[in-house]
């Protein structure tokens, strides 16, 4: 990995949650993602399931963890089951973790090799009740392919009828959405290789840039600094291909006068961060850009000053909304006319902002974390409003990381990364 070691003491804590919410005689078991293949002999780079990197720390494929709190042999309460290296693999592959290293990256005393598995799971089913599958709803999630997490729950069914079935991801949804300082260390980091990119690029943007040698400039800087690169496919979006939210192409060539939206950011040891930024291609804001641009680090600094303690999600958006709407009025985008004859479940101000303006962040970038319940502190969220003006060619977007404290404003981790329009000015015109 590229990244230095994490202190194992967060994956003990991770775990000690989850297993405290556990039923009476139950077992958990967390399994790591596939290697998926592209075609003939090629596959994709392995990223591991981030529950099983969040309660363990191991970061390699063909890797089970197992919790069982009421074991009767106490060594048996946390096991965790890695792949067995030998010559070939190592030859080939690098070599895998050893039983110590495991250990050592995990906290868990208890490894054994993944042949094991099926004998140990089995012996240990006959002391409990309940198993915990660990099954993906995340809001937003729309997942067609069958996971190594699918086939074991399929598997297990049938093997063990007889046992009641839990839900692992309630559980997760709360303990992930909320995070350790260990975690919020990781994210600042994540954040600052991110600073280093965009300040890079800063200096790198003109008029006759392509998109993707913009995306070049940014991996380079990721990389070189311990990263792996993009937490998420990258979107570098000139003139009017800011209007597409998800534009992925990155060919096109800006102009002089376009302003280029960049929605990417760097990973680091699994955690995400997630920026946004919008700058104009020859150094140099025009008026309406200014005007539009402002108006969005306007919502985006009130927006964040709502993201307290006790605040709900979705009535967060609403008054969001309101903001927006003003802000629109006041650039001739909206009238009053239009507010007041909107229909209440599109609002008018949906016609240049259609999206939401904040979600969970962490070890995905939209990450796991309960939503319906009040804002905790410790949760990280992105702060994300946009305008988007297909008529005029040009979509802004400007986006934060920023935790929830328990006094006070949230902390910005990207509180060091230029967005106000003198220094990005001044930044691209040194």
């Amino acid at each position: 990995m590229k990244y230095s070691p994490i202190d194992n003491n967060l994956f003990v804590k991770n775990r000690k949650k989850f297993m405290d919410q556990m039923k009476p005689k139950s077992i958990a078991v967390f399994n790591s993602n596939d290697i998926y293949p592209i075609g003939a002999d090629s596959t994709m780079p392995f990223e591991q399931a981030r529950d099983i990197f969040y309660l363990s720390g191991a970061d390699q494929e063909e890797t089970i963890l197992l919790l069982f709190p009421d074991a009767m042999d106490k060594k048996k309460r946390e096991i965790l089951f890695v792949r067995e290296t030998n010559d070939h693999i190592a030859v080939w592959e690098g070599a895998k973790l050893t039983k110590d290293q495991a250990t050592a990256v995990s906290g868990i005393e208890t490894i054994y090799w993944l042949t094991d598995f099926d004998k140990i799971f089995f012996d240990l089913m006959t002391e409990a009740d309940t198993i915990y599958f660990n099954t993906n709803e995340h809001y937003r999630q729309a997942v067609e392919t069958q996971t190594r997490e699918d086939r074991f729950i399929e598997k297990c069914k049938k093997q063990y009828p007889a046992h009641q079935w839990a839900k692992s991801n309630p559980i997760l949804q709360q303990i992930r959405g909320v995070k350790e300082p260990e975690e919020i260390t990781l994210m600042q980091i994540a954040c600052d290789i991110t600073e280093k990119g965009f300040r890079r690029i800063l200096e790198f943007i003109k008029p006759g840039v392509w998109e993707y040698e913009i995306e070049a400039e940014f991996l380079h800087e990721f990389v070189r600094n311990r990263s792996k690169g993009f937490a998420y496919a990258p979107i570098i979006a000139a003139g009017a291909n800011a209007n597409v939210l998800h534009y992925l192409e990155n060919n096109r060539q800006a102009k002089d006068g376009d302003m280029i939206l960049m929605d990417l950011a760097a990973e680091y040891a699994n955690y995400s961060s997630d920026l946004t930024r919008t700058v104009p291609a020859n150094g140099k804001f025009s008026d309406r850009q200014k005007q539009v641009y402002s108006a969005v680090l306007r919502v985006k600094n009130e927006a964040t000053k709502m993201l307290v303690p006790g605040t709900i999600w979705a009535e967060y958006h609403k008054e969001v909304g309101k903001i927006m709407t003003s802000e629109l009025i006041g650039l001739g985008l909206l009238d009053k006319a239009d507010v007041q004859n909107e229909n209440p479940d599109w609002p008018a101000y949906k016609k240049y902002f259609m999206h939401g303006t904040s979600h969970h962040i962490g070890l995905n970038t939209h990450d796991y974390g309960e939503l319906k319940t009040p804002m905790k502190a410790n949760m990280v969220f992105t702060v994300e409003p946009g305008i988007y003006i297909p008529a005029e060619g040009m979509g802004i977007r400007l986006e934060d990381d920023v935790v929830i404290q328990e006094k006070g404003e949230p902390f910005n981790l990207m509180r060091n990364i230029p967005i106000e329009i003198e220094e990005i000015e001044e930044l691209m015109n040194k």
